[in-house]
């Protein structure tokens, strides 16, 4: 088992967890949000956190020589199930063909408590690098 690092991708803090694990090409992507390394992220738009989160995945696979289409399963935690469109409107701008399977669940928070604004979405995914095609 091997770890992916991407300098695109904030690391977490030491011994919480690891952002993405590759066992023979199957792969593990933690659950990410907008947030960036100093806390920051780019406000309360899910769209705009939803872009952020499938390009933080985008820069993990690159690294691990993978792709989007890579991608075999999302699950997908919003804060507001009203909202789940620009999830998906976000989505349409980072996978082609063959869209991966998806879980959407409605929580009451995702990522830190003390983000301002709240964070409003939580994904992670699962795959095999080269599967895509």
């Amino acid at each position: 088992m091997k770890t992916i690092r991407s300098p695109k991708v904030a690391e977490a803090p030491p011994q919480t967890w690891s952002n993405m694990k590759v066992v023979n090409e199957h792969f593990h992507i933690a659950g990410m949000t907008a947030s960036g390394p100093k806390g920051e992220h780019p406000g309360d738009d899910m769209y705009v956190q939803a872009k952020s989160i499938f390009q933080k995945f985008k820069d993990l696979l690159e690294a691990a020589g993978g792709k989007m289409n890579d991608i075999m399963s999302i699950t997908v935690y919003v804060t507001n199930l009203d909202e789940n469109t620009e999830v998906w409107r976000a989505r349409r701008e980072f996978f082609t063909g063959d869209f991966p399977c998806s879980t959407l669940i409605e929580v009451k928070r995702v990522g830190s408590p003390k983000a301002s604004p709240p964070l409003k979405v939580e994904i992670n995914a699962t795959g095999v690098i080269g599967a895509g095609g």
